[in-house]
């Protein structure tokens, strides 16, 4: 049994902590659960992502309440199959998701599962960040993965549909993401629920200029049925061997213009760095990189997220994570 000091980051340790147990068989108690967070302890999506893990691992489970922040996780065998996952509100579906993903993937028969709630909310990968970003890369690990947005879900109505399929890859191959090679295309959609066309409109107008865009790259969708106003900026930057997709949300007394100011000013600097690796994908990789072995990539900065969760992961496996500062970035290496 692993024990887990939860105030040493948010919801991702508790996420991460989930899909290892799972993987590994291996227990763990966390205490104080996202303490240093304004709202302390287990919210619906938390919630969900362990009730979520509970079903598919068979698990017993200590703690599993709204607010609460001490959970137990004691896990039994994982089983695949067709599973269904509902947050009850605008809580992230695809957190969601990528806690299951890595237990089910080391099934020996595929899994379908439908999972409802939030697809672009603040402060969680969107859903094309992890059709575009997220599952290519996983794909170099040798990870059949797929998701098909049925309906996006926007903060604070929620009511998103996501359907997502895994095969069994039991093994994973040693993946780098060292080089990007050369820029291939950028391009912009604004994603507009219950909102006037012509907020997007301005939000593509502003990133074309930030970012030298023509129109050809610049892309609206209206989403219909609304089930409320929300309104989400993306913004896909593919090189030959990589693809980095940056998302921006609409906010109340926040103009269209800055919102796609500050977005585009992201991807550029992307663009103008020399990292492979984007800082949101960059701690998400060191889970399949630690369960395959080995790994190694690029990104301009160590995060936060990135630190505690090489120390968790670092728990359960016999792993060593560590970076250094090269020109342009940091590498980080994955070895057992």
């Amino acid at each position: 049994m692993i024990e887990v000091d939860g105030s040493a980051g948010g919801g991702q340790l508790l996420r991460t902590a989930l899909s290892l147990a799972l993987c590994t068989g291996t227990g763990f108690t966390m205490q104080k659960i996202r303490a240093k967070r304004s709202k302390p302890g287990l919210m619906r999506q938390h919630l969900t992502a362990v009730n979520a893990a509970a079903t598919i691992g068979n698990a017993y489970v200590e703690g599993a309440e709204l607010g609460a922040t001490t959970l137990r996780f004691e896990p039994g065998v994982v089983v695949p199959g067709e599973y269904r996952f509902a947050t009850g509100s605008a809580g992230s579906a695809t957190l969601v998701l990528q806690t299951v993903l890595p237990p089910l993937w080391r099934c020996d028969a595929p899994s379908r599962l439908r999972l409802e709630g939030g697809t672009h909310n603040p402060l969680a990968p969107s859903a094309d960040f992890i059709a575009d970003t997220y599952l290519p890369s996983l794909a170099k690990f040798g990870i059949d993965a797929g998701v098909v947005l049925e309906r996006p879900g926007f903060f604070p109505a929620g009511g998103g549909i996501l359907h997502a399929t895994v095969s069994p890859a039991p093994a994973l191959r040693h993946a780098e993401f060292i080089e990007r090679g050369a820029l291939q295309s950028i391009d912009a959609i604004a994603m507009l629920s219950g909102l006037a066309s012509g907020i997007g409109e301005r939000e593509l107008q502003a990133v074309a200029k930030r970012l030298q865009l023509s129109q050809n790259a610049l892309h609206l969708r209206q989403v219909r049925p609304s089930l409320g106003p929300g309104n989400a900026l993306l913004i896909r930057v593919r090189h030959e061997q990589h693809a980095e997709t940056f998302t921006g949300h609409g906010e109340r007394g926040l103009s269209a213009e800055k919102v796609a100011e500050r977005l585009a000013d992201e991807a550029k600097a992307y663009v103008r760095g020399s990292a492979c690796v984007g800082e949101h994908l960059s701690d998400q990789l060191l889970l399949p990189m630690a369960l395959a072995g080995s790994g190694a990539f690029v990104v301009a900065a160590i995060s936060d997220h990135l630190q505690s969760n090489a120390r968790l992961i670092e728990k359960f496996l016999p792993v060593e994570i560590d970076w250094a500062e090269i020109a342009g970035g940091w590498r980080v290496t994955v070895a057992s």
